[in-house]
């Protein structure tokens, strides 16, 4: 895999969108690539097993989305 430039005069919002999609598409592979266990006539697994994967990938995944959360402004009551 080449690993990107950081091209010079780079805003944050440029350096985000490169970063977000570079590793987007790393994680997209990834999760295709995971697909190919699927083959059950070449792997055996059990559906406990499948649940237990996918959880933790949804947990992951609910985890760093919260962290780009933008909390709305809530008016200060007593």
């Amino acid at each position: 895999m080449a690993k990107l430039r950081r091209p010079e005069n780079e805003t944050a919002s440029g350096r985000f969108k490169r970063l977000a999609t570079s590793r987007t598409n790393n994680i997209l592979r990834q999760f295709r690539i995971l697909g190919n266990l699927s083959n059950r006539g070449s792997y055996h697994y059990t559906e406990e097993e499948v649940e237990k994967m996918f959880s933790e990938i949804e947990r992951r995944v609910k985890e760093v989305k919260s962290r780009f959360h933008f909390p709305k402004e809530k008016e200060f009551k007593l």
